[in-house]
């Protein structure tokens, strides 16, 4: 069983830790709110630390699930981050989604020190985490991702090195905007369904298992039909991650005019109050006939 510790036990890093923990490995986590970490650690044993620094000494792996690019330099650079406390050989894993650039960051800074780093973030939300069948899309070098694919097996179904630093979150981008598109149309059809008089539950009961069929619509279109958006993945982080996704195909020149679309959709949902709903509260837009 691995040494590891865990920074960050926000919603998906709280229940990652814990399937660590219930894996057998050895876990000492660090959280900015202590009381959320000693939480964590009356739920699942473990250990807590008062820094990054000091929940990553001997461990072999370092796990990193905070909010975005400014959190994460904050939890690993410096005499307080993470970097400051592992050994030459261990390994960082970020499965924060953040932006491509400060993974490769972050790679340089961890190979100047003999550490190995990979960027690794998630899919599956926090249904997913809590089940441990979350979706990894990987970036960095075969070595070390052979050797922590086994540990992170422990909350993944399924995982897969994409490429060199920074694939890993150029992927999660590639996720991100497929999900908008998606919802989007699926918020579209929700609002079809009523203006034509329908009965949803028959339309989604047929069409979930034909082409139009999606995960987004398997397990979104009920709460959809009902107004119920008080749970799941909120909006406020996909605004986040849409921004990162249209940031980069700024630099790379993709043209994302539905992703670019879809954003201030969502921008309008957060002027409604609706920042923490979930990302499939899309079709409360259509109540304003917009």
């Amino acid at each position: 069983m691995a040494k590891t510790a865990f920074i960050g036990l926000g919603t998906m890093g709280f229940p990652m830790a814990g399937h660590l923990a219930a894996k057998g490995h050895e876990v000492c986590v660090y959280n900015r709110s202590a009381e959320k970490a000693e939480q964590w650690v009356a739920q699942h044993g473990g250990r807590m630390a008062q820094t990054p620094a000091a929940a990553a000494e001997g461990a072999e792996w370092v796990f990193v699930c905070v909010g975005n690019d400014d959190d994460l330099r904050s939890v690993t650079l410096g005499d307080t981050g993470v970097l400051a406390g592992m050994a030459a050989g261990s390994i960082l894993v970020d499965h924060t989604t953040a932006s491509a650039e400060v993974a490769r960051e972050l790679y340089a800074a961890a190979a100047a020190q003999g550490v190995h780093f990979l960027d690794a973030p998630v899919s599956g939300g926090q249904a997913g985490a809590e089940q441990g069948v979350l979706s990894v899309m990987v970036g960095g070098e075969e070595a070390a991702y052979s050797r922590t694919e086994p540990v992170v097996a422990s909350y993944a179904r399924s995982q897969k090195l994409i490429g060199g630093p920074g694939a890993g979150q150029l992927a999660k981008m590639v996720n991100q905007i497929c999900i908008a598109g998606l919802v989007q149309g699926l918020a579209e059809a929700v609002h079809f369904i009523d203006k034509a008089g329908l009965d949803g539950e028959k339309v989604f009961d047929v069409i979930q298992h034909g082409a139009a069929g999606s995960w987004q619509m398997a397990n979104r279109h009920k709460t959809m039909l009902q107004g119920e958006f008080d749970f799941g993945f909120a909006v406020d982080w996909m605004r986040k991650d849409l921004s990162i996704a249209l940031n980069e195909a700024r630099r790379n020149g993709a043209q994302l005019p539905v992703t670019a679309l879809v954003d201030q959709f969502y921008a309008e949902v957060q002027q409604r109050g609706g920042g923490r709903w979930d990302t499939s509260s899309l079709v409360k837009r259509f109540e304003t006939g917009r």
